[in-house]
């Protein structure tokens, strides 16, 4: 499903026109550009709704019919939702446990640290780019966020001005080493995060 196609729905849901959302589903849907397949959607979780689409697009907006709609509400249903088959919404750590850490660079940790001390002495982006850590505790995770995709677009998108620097890491470094998991297409299957919930479910 395309931007549009998502932004047809929110139009449907909160009134307005299909216009009022595209941008939001586009920027949601903008790390197709990383990888073409349906690992991309590491902005398809609450990390990413979070940490990325509302501190960009702000926690409400205003429609054309001058209706204020919850950005994260309109997220979760209009898009992480329907992606998934209103069947789960799949947390960072998901992601981040298909990533087989052999297939990562060797020194990927040194090259992470170092590109972290540019920005140790700002609290609000270094708290920001070590978020994946805290989430999952898995060191690799800053892979997500320290790259030239994170630095490059995301951090300048969020107010933090583009510094010119080299970046070794690059998204590919970790959607290479990326297993494709049956969850991640389109929810045909169920994350470990969702497990639980889908036995629940099953015996309800």
């Amino acid at each position: 499903m395309n931007a549009m196609q998502h932004a047809r729905i929110s139009a449907k849901r909160w009134g307005g026109e299909p216009e009022d959302y595209y941008e939001i589903h586009a920027f949601i849907d903008s790390t197709k550009s990383l990888c073409s397949d349906a690992r991309h959607r590491i902005l398809h979780t609450l990390w990413g709704v979070n940490v990325a689409v509302i501190p960009v697009f702000g926690h409400s907006l205003q429609n054309s019919a001058g209706k204020s709609v919850d950005v994260k509400d309109l997220c979760e249903r209009d898009h992480l939702l329907v992606d998934y088959q209103q069947r789960f919404i799949p947390t960072l750590n998901d992601f981040v446990s298909a990533i087989d850490i052999r297939l990562l660079p060797p020194d990927f940790e040194r090259h992470v640290e170092q590109l972290h001390q540019h920005y140790s002495q700002d609290p609000a982006i270094s708290q920001l780019l070590l978020s994946p850590l805290a989430l999952t505790g898995k060191l690799h995770s800053l892979l997500l966020t320290h790259n030239s995709w994170f630095i490059g677009d995301i951090l300048p998108r969020l107010g933090h001005p583009l510094r010119l620097q080299n970046v070794a890491c690059s998204p590919a470094d970790f959607f290479n080493a990326m297993r494709f998991e049956l969850w991640m297409d389109n929810g045909m299957a169920i994350p470990a995060s969702a497990q639980a919930l889908q036995q629940r479910r099953q015996g309800a």
